[in-house]
């Protein structure tokens, strides 16, 4: 379910009488090939990816590469999974014991974030850290977990349902603290991989 203040995305209850987004995951690195074997089907998906450079000795070079490593979306009626888990690559659909549906609302909102010119990048899934909101700019009213990389701040969101995360560049005079506290003066400076507060036990998590 997404609300205003988004700060993950969960599953709404299946559908039978009308088309649902629903994750795919697919083989290692057959993304985009079972984009094309929907394409050629005439499924509607949505395979989000991002700018990636890759520097060697001799040359640079811009990739596109998926967002979420291993998956994709399709919008689809149940009566049409079979086609979907037909595609060469694909391995299920996401849910247990049945494919669970997200919301259009979220595929709109990871399209949304993917047509901004702002930094975005995979991040890997956390669950503990410094909860902000943005309070202004097109990420008004998104909540995440605040992160720094160098100078750069971030906001990590969660796709619960697929246990993935995204980093979303910010400006830090944007963002409040979600609840009564300040944003600690720790997680201005940390380094990216550790934006973790300490568990219930009173221990760092990694």
């Amino acid at each position: 379910m997404v609300t205003t203040a988004l700060t993950s995305f969960s599953s709404p209850a299946v559908d039978l009488n009308a088309g649902q987004w629903f994750a795919v995951y697919t083989r290692s690195h057959h993304e985009k090939s079972v984009a094309e074997q929907l394409r050629g089907k005439s499924i509607e998906h949505f395979l989000p990816t991002y700018t990636s450079v890759r520097r060697w000795k001799d040359r640079v070079k811009t990739l596109q590469m998926p967002l979420f490593a291993g998956y994709l979306f399709v919008k689809v009626f149940p009566s049409q999974f079979l086609d979907v888990l037909q595609a060469h690559g694909v391995s299920r659909l996401v849910g247990s014991p049945k494919p669970k549906p997200l919301e259009d609302i979220e595929i709109r909102q990871l399209r949304a974030w993917l047509s901004l010119p702002i930094g975005i990048e995979p991040h890997p899934y956390l669950r503990i850290g410094q909860r902000v909101r943005v309070s202004r700019g097109p990420l008004a009213d998104v909540e995440g977990i605040l992160i720094r990389k160098k100078s750069v701040f971030r906001l990590v969101v969660a796709v619960d349902l697929i246990q993935r995360s995204v980093a979303l560049e910010i400006d830090a005079a944007d963002i409040v603290p979600v609840g009564n506290h300040r944003i600690s003066e720790d997680y201005l400076n940390i380094p990216l991989g550790w934006p973790l507060l300490p568990d219930c036990r009173g221990e760092s998590r990694n």
